[in-house]
């Protein structure tokens, strides 16, 4: 795929419908030669949109405006370029809590987290949220993530977590306002109900900070699982990380080494030969949520939409 081709299928399947605003950058983009020669000159991990858009942002730069953005992105691209060499997509979206909770539902006893390219840890929290499944309410916390379910019977009551950690390259602090700045610059520009329910993420950490390590996915995950209660149920899961890692399957293997439950939502490729998976729901960009290597739901990008198509036998079950 060609960075101009990168930059189509962000325009049409992952802001069309979501942020005018981005599709249009991102289809300007992707006929602007001069801008995909400069994005050329980064590794491949680095042209993606959401990062551009995102340190536009964070410089200051406009993004409702193609003609702007252009102006602004060619003027500045030593900054914006040095920025996205040592940035990455922390978005740290809350809302895929929604899709995690389910997966939690299915594991007994108290649990033990570890979320895997962790941000800020405030995907850690999914016990203190609330949670709106069309017409059912689950929890009493804020932010309130609302989340149209189709296919399963949401659990009941939220799951008692003993420990919580997370492991990131680069761990973002809540209370440093530089942090707090680049996650607020990852939400789209027309969705202030994200950036609404950031800040309120952001209190809940700041209020109950979890373990945050500095590490690598593979060579430092064992050494952090060890550290869980040995009385409490490990949970490991990642949200849209694993596209950024080197060598994921190293990445799967450690996990399976494990003691531990492990909870997914990826792009599908993320599922393992064996799996034949179900149309998706839309043309939108759709991720797989995956527990202990079996696929069960579409999940929308950002965790606005799950679509159950696995065994439900499990999935209502609640924690006490």
């Amino acid at each position: 795929m060609t960075v101009a081709d990168e930059y189509l299928y962000f325009a049409a399947h992952e802001a069309r419908d979501v942020s005018p605003a981005y599709e249009r950058l991102a289809y300007h983009v992707a006929s602007d030669a001069e801008l995909l020669e400069r994005l050329a000159t980064l590794p491949g991990p680095k042209q993606q949109p959401n990062l551009l858009f995102a340190v536009v942002r964070l410089l200051g730069g406009p993004v409702t405006d193609p003609g702007e953005f252009r102006a602004f992105a060619l003027d500045r691209w030593a900054d914006i370029a040095a920025q996205m060499l040592v940035r990455a997509t922390q978005t740290n979206e809350v809302g895929r809590c929604a899709a995690l909770l389910p997966a939690l539902a299915r594991f007994s006893g108290p649990l033990a987290l570890i979320d895997v390219g962790a941000s800020a840890g405030l995907c850690l929290f999914a016990d203190r949220y609330a949670y709106r499944y069309g017409s059912r309410t689950v929890g009493a916390g804020t932010p309130l993530l609302d989340c149209t379910a189709t296919g399963f019977t949401p659990p009941t009551r939220l799951p008692r977590v003993v420990w919580r950690a997370g492991l990131d390259l680069n761990p973002l602090d809540v209370t440093d306002p530089g942090d707090v700045a680049w996650l607020e610059a990852l939400i789209w520009p027309e969705q202030q109900h994200r950036r609404d329910r950031l800040r309120q993420a952001i209190e809940v950490a700041r209020a109950d900070p979890p373990l945050l390590v500095r590490g690598d996915a593979v060579t430092d995950l064992p050494a952090l699982a060890a550290k869980a209660p040995a009385k409490a149920t490990l949970v490991v899961y990642h949200t849209s990380m694993v596209y950024q890692l080197p060598d994921p399957q190293a990445f799967v293997d450690t996990v399976r080494s494990l003691d531990a439950h492990w909870v997914a939502v990826e792009s599908p490729a993320v599922v393992g030969p064996g799996y034949e998976l179900p149309p998706p729901p839309s043309e939108a960009l759709h991720n797989v949520l995956v527990v202990d290597g079996e696929p069960l739901a579409w999940v929308r990008g950002h965790g606005q939409a799950l679509t159950w198509f696995g065994p439900e036998t499990r999935s209502s079950h609640s924690l006490t």
